[in-house]
């Protein structure tokens, strides 16, 4: 599947962080994080060049240009909305969905540390999950970026630079290490405009869930 090879293609590149560590460091002292922003750089660049996956712009990046490869997300539709609705969110709406966020795998998180989800199972359960409601503008840039171009009922797997993430800070509480590419499955179940009712769970939302549990 791809969203194995897209967590694939950032674990072969665990080896390099011994490639650039002191030859004096002994495996079993190595630290969680050592090496971070070159092993994330590399995780990029990789993304970069396959053709597995798409990739789309920052809204907050100059539209002409070409820019780097830290001015992208990565993406792969994992399942595309059968909804018939082809609208988008915009930067003001909120939207609701269901997520897991990952780092990039590391020594002991082999499959990337989760620092955060509304999942409740190991894969995505429409019947099951659980949902978060917030503002687009109010994610990281990458994320946001992802949102405005997702359709009600759409899950994908977006790769994010750190660039578009928390940079060299951290986020989460500190849970995610500066230099962190972060990684989201996620569904967008909807969304609605400032100034709207939120829609009722047994309308949208509730169709969408029964529609994929058959």
């Amino acid at each position: 599947m791809k969203i194995l090879k897209f967590l694939f293609i950032a674990a072969t590149l665990l080896p390099l962080a011994g490639a650039v560590s002191s030859c004096s460091e002994q495996d079993d002292e190595e630290e969680e994080y050592a090496n971070w922003q070159v092993r994330n750089d590399a995780v990029t660049a990789e993304w970069a060049v396959d053709d597995d996956y798409l990739r789309l712009k920052s809204y907050a990046k100059e539209a002409t240009t070409t820019g780097k490869s830290s001015d992208y997300i990565y993406y792969m539709v994992l399942d595309e909305s059968d909804y018939g609705d082809k609208s988008t969110p915009l930067f003001t709406d909120t939207v609701r969905v269901s997520y897991r966020g990952r780092l990039i795998p590391s020594k002991t998180y082999i499959d990337g540390y989760v620092f955060d989800q509304t999942y409740l199972t190991d894969d995505y359960s429409p019947l099951t999950a659980g949902t978060a409601d917030f503002v687009v503008g109010s994610t990281v840039v990458g994320f946001a970026t992802a949102l405005q171009h997702m359709h009600r009922g759409d899950r994908w797997l977006v790769g994010i630079p750190y660039d578009l993430g928390y940079g060299s800070g951290t986020g989460s509480s500190s849970s995610i290490p500066a230099y962190s590419n972060l990684i989201f499955d996620v569904v967008l179940l909807d969304f609605w405009h400032p100034g709207e009712k939120m829609p009722s769970y047994k309308s949208r939302e509730m169709k969408l869930r029964e529609t994929k549990s058959e």
